[in-house]
């Protein structure tokens, strides 16, 4: 059975695909919109919100990764956070350019109307939602930049940790190495004291042997001289 960190992640992972798939459906929606502009600034206002909602829902992803006591699942989570970033990414630069299309009509239809009588209401209206288009694309521009410093960090992040796994392995290494050396050490030791034990059993026969010897010299000698007719 799935544990409740589970079922939280793969909500969590359904509800990124369902905002993706709705903010593709508006910049095709954006793409085929012929006017008018309030038109086109509604949906606008909504891709901006899908974005917020999804935005949000990544980092919920991002944090349920730190989370995980397991490592395969905190890196899997990890990859999946990453590809969502990107196709967040590619999804605004997606919208840019349907807005930069969007811009052009507008400006076409602009010149159509100068054409047929000079500028009216209605043109006056449009210039003011190209402009309103032009400062939306430069927050595009610097929310991808934010992105593109926020990817670069997570790469200088997974650098970091890379290094410190090489760092732990070489400690490791040489941890084993030096129980190694000891090990070799206290069976080198271990013979000398059973090379030394040896020695002190041999050296003692040998005192005992010597000891017998001087006692039997001397009861020899006693023995001749106390009793020389036996």
């Amino acid at each position: 059975m799935a544990s409740s960190a589970d079922v939280h992640v793969r909500i969590c992972g359904q509800e990124i695909i369902k905002y993706d798939l709705e903010i593709k459906a508006l910049i095709q929606d954006i793409r085929d919109c012929p006017g008018p502009q309030s038109t086109l600034l509604e949906l606008n206002s909504q891709v901006k919100e899908k974005f917020s909602q999804l935005r949000l829902r990544i980092q919920d992803l991002e944090q349920m990764a730190r989370e995980q006591d397991r490592e395969t699942d905190r890196l899997a989570i990890q990859a999946e956070t990453e590809s969502q970033r990107r196709q967040m990414l590619s999804n605004r630069t997606a919208w840019r350019k349907a807005i930069v299309a969007c811009k052009l009509a507008i400006d076409n239809m602009e010149k159509e109307e100068l054409l047929r009588g000079g500028e009216n209401q209605s043109t006056r209206q449009r210039r003011a939602t190209k402009e309103t288009l032009v400062e939306t694309s430069s927050s595009i521009t610097e929310s991808l930049m934010s992105i593109s410093r926020m990817m670069a960090e997570q790469v200088n992040q997974s650098e970091d940790t890379i290094g410190t796994l090489a760092t732990s392995s070489r400690t490791v290494q040489e941890t084993n190495e030096e129980f190694r050396n000891m090990t070799g050490t206290i069976h080198l030791g271990r013979k000398l004291i059973l090379k030394y034990n040896r020695r002190e059993l041999t050296d003692k026969l040998l005192i005992f042997l010597a000891l017998a010897l001087f006692l039997a010299t001397v009861l020899y000698i006693l023995k001749k001289r106390l009793f020389p007719f036996i």
